[in-house]
């Protein structure tokens, strides 16, 4: 499906239906169709499924010569496209950046949002909290994507999942895309105003948002559960799906 909003054709996915609203923001790396694990899971159960093809991913279609907006006015402008008032958010990665815009810039749209393997900002990666719990966890650029993105269990054990990843990753039409410009400068006194509810999760073998990362976003907003979940790298949603499905759905129904 195509949604026009200001410069830009929005390429979208939307399994419909009356339920609460789930929107789903993929990472830097490929598009609306990493998601494919959890369309129709959350679908099943109810819920209304919107993932969507972000500027310089997929099938979304830019107008020449327009300035770029910046991501989270882009969803702003999808939902409203979509008559959607209130909804739930779910982000991973680079996507949640764009998820934590969104809620500090519009808290009242936001009926939850799941934050998922992302490190929040890049003013977050420039805070003593978070230098030291990262400590030297992160990888070298250089790395290959799936070694950066996919934890070395889930490689080791599903090379067809890995190669699918990697096709799916050729979708985003920059080799390296920029980190998503935000409104807000998200900082952890800025989560700390957070009221919406919020569950973030990673993987006990993430590089970016180990869990020692993640304990720190938890201590810093008082409105929010974690999850660590095992035997997993940077992208939980692709690599235990099943694990992050049943958490995600778990977190959506009290909310």
């Amino acid at each position: 499906m195509i949604a026009d909003i200001p410069g830009a054709r929005i390429w979208y996915e939307d399994t419909g239906g009356s339920g609460p609203a789930v929107v789903l923001l993929h990472a830097r790396a490929g598009s609306a169709a990493m998601w494919k694990g959890q369309l129709g899971t959350f679908s099943a159960a109810g819920y209304r499924c919107i993932a969507y093809d972000r500027r310089q991913s997929g099938r979304t279609e830019v107008v020449p010569s327009t300035p770029d907006p910046l991501p989270a006015d882009d969803l702003r402008a999808l939902v409203d496209r979509l008559a959607i008032d209130r909804f739930h958010i779910v982000g991973t990665a680079a996507g949640g950046i764009v998820t934590l815009d969104l809620a500090l810039s519009h808290p009242a749209h936001v009926r939850s949002l799941v934050f998922a393997n992302s490190v929040g900002s890049a003013e977050i990666k420039q805070e003593p909290e978070y230098i030291a719990a990262a400590a030297q966890l992160r990888p070298a650029d250089e790395l290959p994507p799936d070694v950066r993105e996919l934890g070395e269990w889930y490689r080791s054990r599903n090379p067809e999942g890995v190669k699918q990843w990697l096709d799916l990753a050729k979708e985003t039409r920059l080799k390296k895309p920029p980190f998503p410009g935000t409104g807000n400068r998200i900082t952890f006194a800025r989560l700390a105003d957070l009221k919406v509810p919020v569950l973030l999760i990673t993987g006990d073998m993430d590089p970016y948002t180990p869990p020692a990362v993640l304990e720190v976003f938890r201590s810093r907003m008082p409105h929010a559960t974690a999850l660590v979940i095992p035997n997993c790298g940077h992208s939980a949603f692709w690599e235990q799906p099943e694990l992050f499905n049943r958490a995600v759905l778990e977190f959506l129904a009290k909310n």
